[in-house]
Parts: structure tokens; C-alpha cells; sequence
């Protein structure tokens, strides 16, 4: 089968998982959890602390809840809004200008937004197999649409998240599509779950465990050459953010920090607090993005859980799965 057969039938497979994702939004939700009025999750920019289960103003069903919501990004539509790229194919490893903007209920882009964490769109970005991972932010070009330069460093099918919140909207949105970067598709294993991740000289510790429908508490304290880092830099209006992705769907939450700086009591690291909530027991990629001397750089971990809540595994100390840096 050549490289494009493959990848063509790898995408027909997507289409009809999301297919059914979409026409049954309920099963994207906690698994083995009573079924009501299905919601939204709302993934995206948390609030952080308690209330961290949502986006900006969010809510969280922190002690478990037995309702069913749409996790974010799992939809392309939601309260009227819709996400829509100019193209759905890119060329893997080469540099474009990748424009797209949202629909809103009249069929007009948009062009109003509530700024989320000083920007008014953050666009989310990785490959199916949790690789590849970009956290960017486009610029306005006019009339609704927004452009970043972007490339796609490997063949594969990449989920595009927008964390917004449309003025006339009722709460902050995540949607979410692909877009197809030909060739040979070759998705990479899920790395197992480590306590340290490496990134730069910088090690990342990763304390907490993830327990599904429930507020869980994640710790994370960044090092460099065995030292603390007590001196972070706000980013975004934080100390650090964090992204999970649901292995095999791509269910999106992204929470902020317990605190804020310049709160009077959140220090500027080493350790960095989160408070999450997933929907469903499984595997997820985490990703943490924090600043440091001027520079945005990536720590990325594999945490599981379980009914009760799977710990996240101790480290060898030759261990730890790598990171990214940001241009």
C-alpha cells in the first residue's frame, strides 16, 4: 500500500470515529458514568485552582460527578461557532501560512473576543499520536481571519484546538478539526509514563495522580544543573500551563496554576501547582509550558489512571522523557 493509500484510509478511519463522536456526543464523556444532559467540558485556559476543571470561568465537578460532558475539542461546532481553516492539507516540514477563523451563529467570521490569559485565540496543536505538540498564537489579518506561520514536521493527521470565547458567547469555547500532512504516516508509541521529563538542561518532576471525575492535584518543579528555579517568568499571565490530551480521541483540558503572579503569596517556582480534571481513566500526555531567561520551553510527561487513580510512576534517575523548546 503506498504512502498515500495508507494515509487515506487512516483518515477515512477518523472520519467515521469523529462521525460517531459527534452524533453521540455522550460517549466521548467519563466511561461507565450516568448519562445526562450532555455538556461541554470546558477544556481549555483554566482558571486554576479548585475551579480548574473548566476554561476561563469554567466549572469543575471537583469530588466527582456523575454527569456526562462533551469533552473540549472534540467538536468542530459548539453553540454556534464553528472552526474553519482556509486548508485542511499541509505540506510536513515545510513553513506556511496557515489562516483560518470562526464562524459564529450567523455564518459571519468572527471578529469580537474576550481575551483568554492576554490573548484573544490560542491555538493548540498535535499530532494524533500526541507528537508534535504547538501551543501558538496567531495574529489577526482582517475580517475575522488569523494566520501563523506553521509547520508540520512529519507525515500524519493533526488535531488544531482553539481555546475562544466570541463576544455574545456564553462561555469560553474549545473547537477542534484536523488538518492532513501527507506522505508516510508512521505514528510514534505513547512513551511510558515517567516522573521526569527533560527538556534544555532543565529537568521537570512530575508529583500527583490523575483520577478521573474528581479535582486532582499535580505538582510540578522545574530544576537546571541539579538547582531549583525560583526565579520563573509569567507567561501567558502565569507561572506555567498545562495541556492533557486523552490518548486515542484527543479529549482537550488545559488549566492554569494555583495562583497568579504578583498575588502576594504564588512564587515564581521551583514548584508550579495544578489543579486538573479528566474525564475518563486511560492515558494522557501532558504537556507544560513555562518561561525561563526570556524563553518558552515544553516538558512533556505520559500519566494513566485508574479507578482508583494510578500514581505517576518514580523515575530512574537515568530516565525521563524529553521536552521542546519554543522558537
Amino acid at each position: 500500500m503506498n504512502s498515500a493509500t495508507k494515509l487515506g484510509a487512516y483518515a477515512l478511519g477518523l472520519a467515521a470515529v469523529f462521525g460517531g463522536a459527534l452524533g453521540v456526543g455522550d460517549i466521548a464523556g467519563p466511561v461507565g458514568a450516568t448519562t445526562e444532559t450532555a455538556q461541554h467540558e470546558g477544556g481549555g485556559h483554566g482558571t486554576g485552582g479548585q475551579k480548574a476543571g473548566g476554561g476561563h470561568g469554567g466549572t469543575s465537578a471537583a469530588g466527582g460527578s456523575t454527569s456526562t460532558r462533551v469533552p473540549g475539542g472534540l467538536q468542530v461546532s459548539e453553540g454556534g461557532y464553528t472552526l474553519n481553516p482556509e486548508a485542511t492539507t499541509v505540506e510536513p516540514g515545510k513553513r506556511s501560512d496557515f489562516r483560518f477563523r470562526v464562524d459564529g451563529p450567523d455564518g459571519k467570521p468572527v471578529t469580537r473576543y474576550k481575551p483568554l490569559h492576554g490573548k484573544k485565540l490560542h491555538l493548540i496543536v498535535a499530532r494524533r499520536d500526541l507528537s508534535g505538540f504547538q501551543h501558538l498564537h496567531p495574529t489577526e489579518a482582517g475580517g475575522g481571519v488569523w494566520t501563523i506561520p506553521l509547520t508540520l514536521p512529519d507525515p500524519g493527521a493533526y488535531r488544531f484546538f482553539t481555546d475562544v470565547q466570541p463576544e455574545g458567547a456564553e462561555k469560553q469555547l474549545t473547537l477542534g478539526t484536523d488538518v492532513t500532512a501527507p506522505g508516510d504516516y508512521r505514528p510514534r508509541v505513547l512513551p511510558k509514563a515517567e516522573q521526569v521529563a527533560k527538556v534544555d538542561g532543565y529537568e521537570v518532576k512530575l508529583d500527583g495522580r490523575l483520577v478521573p471525575g474528581q479535582s486532582s492535584k499535580l505538582t510540578l518543579t522545574v530544576s537546571k544543573d541539579g538547582a531549583p528555579v525560583t526565579d520563573l517568568e509569567p507567561y501567558l499571565e502565569a507561572y506555567g500551563h498545562l495541556v492533557a490530551l486523552r490518548d486515542r480521541d484527543m479529549a482537550y483540558l488545559h488549566v492554569h496554576p494555583d495562583g497568579e503572579p504578583g498575588d502576594g503569596k504564588t512564587r515564581p517556582g521551583p514548584s508550579v501547582t495544578f489543579y486538573a480534571e479528566v474525564p475518563s481513566t486511560g492515558a494522557y500526555r501532558l504537556y507544560l509550558d513555562f518561561q525561563h531567561k526570556g524563553k518558552v520551553r515544553t516538558a512533556e510527561f505520559t500519566a494513566t489512571t485508574g479507578d482508583e487513580g494510578t500514581p505517576v510512576p518514580p523515575a530512574k534517575p537515568e530516565d525521563g522523557h524529553g521536552g521542546h523548546e519554543h522558537n
